[in-house]
């Protein structure tokens, strides 16, 4: 189940392990779970050799937990894997603006996902579309005779779809075969089905089939979040005229990205800044998702554009939403596998793969607000500087209490902050 309350006042002023113990406690992490989180994500060689090929160590990345998130009226501390400074702060900070209304709304389609099988060298390829079409009862029957839970559990393969294409190499027919993966990603089950029927469409088509695999344009499985802000919520200083202010310039950059794929590319990397990284953390095929989400910004607004809509309301408050392919899953693959990725669903308390969906959608929505609102504002670096001058003062050499010493200097130095300036400053205090 999902905590009792998000807000978590001075969460960062915590060391870490008063952090995660906190996190623990609130989520009824049993000691598996903590030990796994305290081991800051080593596998051990036996797992990591498992999972997969030539493996010589493991790499770990930084977890952190975002705080503040209302969805669909429940509480959420979500997990984000990641090495980018800000980025857990950022949509911590937005979530906790847009309270007022509720905070985020979701609105997830069941879990679809498509099979591709290629079909060429027909001799009469309407014939054979409409051949397929007839036989679609029987192909489904033979989908969902394998063996498995998620047909036992009401999933399975639910419809065919058809289409034809002109290409390079010729006509070629694309059957689709449209699955219902229950609380799974269910890529191994979509691939299955597609190679067990691809010698009954060769016989009914009179073709041969080629490629037999997922698609992860996942065009039937899209999470939708919406959320409001008011004009007091956004603002820098709690006043409504700022507030107008702020939703203008959001608007304006909004309009680029929509415009222009070149801002629109940097736009939607702060979007997967969240939705990776909780991915990730959730031990999720993160490239999957990524693949699906940039594919379906192109594919649904005809051009390559942005992943997220902002807009105004009647009343002028800040509407933004986001749809989006999100082929997730919280049984089977690496979330059963890695230690960590199982402490983060139990921090999460999600119980579908539906649920865990539109969590990740909101934190998307969320972080690219607070992309849109610092470039709106004091521009992007004044933010992320102030969190990332301890890693720069790291990479210039301090060590100890220079670290700490070096990015408060840094951060009150005037003009660029510079790796140079950084060790200029670090030089500085060793001559003190």
């Amino acid at each position: 189940m999902p905590v009792e309350n998000s807000r978590l006042s001075g969460f960062f002023r915590h060391t870490v392990a008063e952090r995660r113990q906190i996190v623990a406690e609130m989520t009824d992490l049993n000691e598996q779970q903590i030990a796994a989180l305290e081991a800051c994500g080593a596998l051990s060689e036996e797992a990591a050799d498992r999972m997969i090929e030539n493996v010589i160590g493991t790499m770990s990345l930084p977890v952190g937990v975002a705080t503040n998130f209302v969805i669909d009226g429940k509480h959420y501390l979500i997990p984000f894997c990641l090495e980018e400074s800000s980025v857990v702060a950022a949509a911590s900070n937005m979530a906790k603006r847009c309270l007022k209304n509720g905070g985020f709304h979701t609105n997830s389609d069941a879990p679809m996902m498509i099979g591709q099988l290629q079909i060429l060298e027909c001799s009469d390829w309407k014939k054979a579309e409409q051949d397929i079409l007839s036989k679609a009862e029987e192909l489904i029957q033979l989908c969902n005779s394998l063996p498995s839970t998620m047909v036992r559990l009401g999933g399975g393969c639910k419809r065919i779809e058809t289409r034809l294409l002109d290409s390079m190499s010729g006509p070629m027919l694309i059957t689709h075969i449209i699955v219902d993966c229950r609380d799974a990603m269910g890529a191994n089950a979509v691939n299955t089905m597609a190679e067990l029927i691809a010698p009954r469409i060769e016989e009914i088509t009179g073709g041969r089939v080629h490629l037999r695999i997922l698609s992860n344009l996942a065009a039937h499985r899209l999470a939708r979040v919406s959320a409001v802000f008011t004009p007091e919520e956004i603002s820098e200083d709690g006043t409504h005229e700022n507030g107008v202010s702020v939703i203008e310039g959001i608007l304006e950059a909004q309009h680029f990205a929509q415009t222009d794929p070149f801002r629109a590319a940097t736009h939607n990397k702060g979007v997967m800044n969240a939705i990776s990284s909780v991915a990730v953390a959730c031990g999720q095929d993160w490239r999957a998702v990524e693949a699906g989400c940039h594919a379906w910004a192109a594919y649904s607004n005809g051009s390559y554009g942005s992943m997220t809509t902002w807009e105004k309301d009647t009343e002028g408050n800040l509407l933004g939403s986001i749809e989006t392919p999100m082929a997730v899953g919280i049984v089977g693959g690496a979330s059963k596998v890695h230690p960590v990725a199982q402490a983060n669903l139990a921090i999460l308390g999600v119980e579908t793969a539906q649920e865990l969906a539109g969590i990740i959608a909101a934190a998307g929505l969320s972080q690219n607000l607070g992309a849109l609102r610092a470039l709106s504002t004091k521009g992007i670096q004044a933010g992320h500087m102030k969190l990332h001058a301890r890693n720069m003062a790291v990479s210039a050499g301090a060590e100890g209490k220079e670290i700490e010493i070096v990015a408060a200097r840094l951060q009150q130095a005037s003009g660029p902050k510079t790796q140079t300036l950084v060790g200029e400053l670090l030089q500085q205090l060793r001559n003190e």
